[in-house]
């Protein structure tokens, strides 16, 4: 990796190398600190500074471990004028130093990256190096794009990292070698210092940690090594030059020649394909897209990572969130394609997976407005705006309560929407209906999920609609009949009540005596027809049984009133799926053809029989008495043929003929 004449530990967590390395600097930078401790720090405080691109709770973690408050970390900006907006602003950087001198304060040691965590970029190291030579400070560099360093070709940025005075290495990431320690190259010319802060160790179970990756990198040589970490640069460059010709993508890079981390977003500048930029600025003004500050972007895009990762899982691909491009999807092959098996078909698929899903992002993004606009101008429904989620929209079927109390109108109202969530799933549509997310989502709504540009978005709104209202109908009928029934059911009992006291009068007080009843019913039997009731649910009221005891069968009663259903009765297509735009050329076509099929049949309708050259027209009777005579004749042929033994069934076809004419 190009770095000479220096020394190397060995650790098994990441951050443990550079926590060595700050005990180091704080040994050789605070002669009296090994006598005195935490008072020398006090008399004059020490400053390490990170950039507010490294790792999350990195500097905490070193504050923690070195016994410092966190007043001693110092977070140096990005640069937000000129340069990459990952890169360390030097020019701030060097205020910041300035300032804390003059404050009293001893800046220690600078933590550089040489590859971010989120976008791969690299610092300015050549001019970190001589801010730090000027103020006598230690210079730290890790990050992904030191892998480049074993390549026959490195890059001026990172080649400059092997002038710095330590670096950490993670080469159990880089190639695929699991269980292997990270190693933290230095260089520090006295040894007790460094044996001090633990960087080196006369134990013999210290010094066995690089045994691991020893045999690992003799079983790679030297070849294996440089292929490997050579096959994940070439990999990130064919994934950037295929994103270069794909439209609706923004890729974040630092050096397109020689990039190992690609990192990508949706983004779609104008509205529309045709929209020319003057007309885009002023439709952006307004627009509820633009005017979210980009949280719309944001779920976009961690909905189409988590797609490609799904699609493409030996790809890598993951989603982070970036400082001031908000969520991004990141793929750095060196972090997994050794480990993956990552190939150039895996990123090929991932192109073409991508190539499907931008025509969705941006019918997705342009319906979203007409959407919120059709649900705002119909009656029943309500818009929630949701901006997390990856989708049309959401809504909700607003119930009209009655007087209800909040209780009850809470659970009619999951009830309807439920109901409504479950008859729109049964639909034949390429639609996706949920709850929601699983956290974080509202209660009682429909989330529509991506749709496609040919979406009837007037349809579905009025589609989702009438179904809420047919449900509610439903709901309202149901409550209605319970009561109806609970009524019937108490005068049904009222009725046999007093019909049982009518029958006691009737037969006597003698024949409720158990013996003599029944001896008084076998001399003199009393006849009593059997008197019942039966509820009608559709006219809702009480009916007697006797026409059934009579008939011997149920009536049917009235015919039902018919079921609300919806009135949405499109024509479609053969093959068109519900809420898909049919094309209008071919209706229109199809509407006059058929319009002018129909005027053709009643033109030859009305139309005057043709005749033969030579034929004249005969009146009314000559031809009435003409066929009189015909059917005749077929009767007595047809009598001779039964004589004779044919069946009537052969003249069949004579006498369809004698009736048509």
């Amino acid at each position: 990796y190009r770095y000479e004449n220096g020394s190397a530990y060995y650790h098994e967590d990441d951050r443990e190398g550079l926590l060595k390395i700050c005990r180091l600097v704080i040994h050789t930078r605070y002669e009296d600190y090994t006598v005195e401790g935490f008072n020398v720090l006090y008399t004059k405080q020490p400053v390490i500074y990170i950039s507010s691109a490294a790792r999350t709770g990195l500097g905490q973690a070193l504050c923690n471990q070195l016994g410092l408050p966190l007043s001693c970390m110092c977070r140096v900006p990005c640069n937000t004028m000129f340069g990459s907006q990952h890169q360390m602003d030097v020019a701030l950087l060097d205020r910041l130093i300035k300032d804390d001198v003059e404050s009293g304060k001893l800046p220690l040691l600078l933590v550089a990256n040489a590859g971010t965590p989120g976008a791969g970029h690299t610092d300015k190291l050549g001019r970190l190096k001589e801010l730090c030579e000027q103020y006598n400070m230690w210079l730290h560099v890790e990050g992904v794009n030191l892998a480049t360093l074993a390549l026959g070709y490195v890059s001026s940025s990172v080649l400059a990292a092997t002038k710095c005075d330590s670096m950490t290495l993670t080469l159990g990431s880089w190639l695929g070698l699991p269980a292997v320690p990270a190693v933290t190259l230095y260089r520090h010319e006295d040894p007790s210092l460094s044996l001090a802060a633990g960087l080196t160790s006369s134990q013999p179970v210290e010094k066995l940690r690089a045994l691991p990756l020893w045999l690992s990198l003799q079983y790679l040589g030297h070849d294996g090594i440089v292929e490997r970490i050579k096959h994940a640069s070439q990999l990130s460059q064919r994934l950037l030059e295929n994103l270069k010709n794909l439209d609706f993508i923004k890729t974040s890079v630092e050096d397109e020649l020689s990039s190992p981390v690609v990192v990508f977003k949706f983004f779609q500048k104008y509205l529309n394909r045709d929209q020319t930029p003057h007309a885009a600025q002023a439709s952006t003004i307004q627009h509820p897209i633009i005017s979210n500050g980009g949280h719309t972007y944001d779920t976009f895009n961690q909905w189409l990572g988590e797609q490609l990762a799904q699609l493409v899982p030996a790809s890598g691909v993951d989603v982070v969130e970036l400082e001031d491009e908000g969520t991004c999807v990141r793929f750095s092959p060196l972090m997994t394609s050794a480990v993956l098996g990552t190939e150039i078909q895996d990123v090929d698929q991932l192109v073409d997976c991508l190539k499907m899903k931008i025509p969705v992002l941006t019918s997705t993004l342009q319906l979203r407005e007409e959407f919120e606009q059709e649900v705002r101008r119909t009656a029943g429904l309500f818009y929630i705006e949701d901006l997390s989620w990856p989708g049309l929209g959401v809504v909700r079927y607003s119930y009209h309560s009655d007087g209800k109390n909040d209780d009850k109108q809470e659970k009619e109202l999951e009830k309807i929407n439920t109901e409504l969530l479950k008859k729109l799933n049964e639909l034949e549509s390429d639609l996706t209906f949920s709850l929601g997310p699983e956290f974080g989502g509202q209660k009682n709504c429909v989330y529509i999920g991506m749709v496609t540009e040919d979406l009837d978005v007037s349809e579905l709104v009025e589609t989702i609609a009438a179904t809420g209202r047919e449900i509610e109908e439903n709901s309202r009928l149901l409550e209605n009949m319970t009561e109806v029934v609970r009524k019937g059911i108490q005068e049904a009992q009222l009725q046999l009540q007093k019909a049982n006291e009518e029958r006691l009068l009737e037969e006597g007080l003698l024949r409720q005596i158990p013996v003599v009843g029944s001896v008084l019913n076998w001399f003199s039997p009393f006849q009593a027809s059997p008197k019942g009731r039966t509820f009608n649910l559709t006219a809702g009221s009480l009916e007697s049984t006797e026409s059934t005891y009579v008939s011997k069968a149920q009536g049917t009663g009235t015919t039902p009133p018919p079921t609300p259903t919806s009135s949405l009765t499109k024509q479609r297509l053969p093959g068109q799926k519900i809420f898909k735009k049919s094309l209008r050329n071919s209706d229109a076509f199809s509407e006059t053809s058929s319009v002018s099929h129909c005027d053709d049949l009643e033109k030859v309708d009305q139309r005057p029989p043709t005749l033969s050259p030579g034929q004249e027209q005969r009146p009314l009777e000559t031809e009435k008495a003409a066929l009189q005579k015909e059917v005749a004749q077929a009767t007595n042929e047809d009598a001779e043929d039964t004589q004779s033994g044919k069946s009537p069934n052969d003249c069949t076809k004579v006498e369809e003929q004698e009736s048509q004419r």
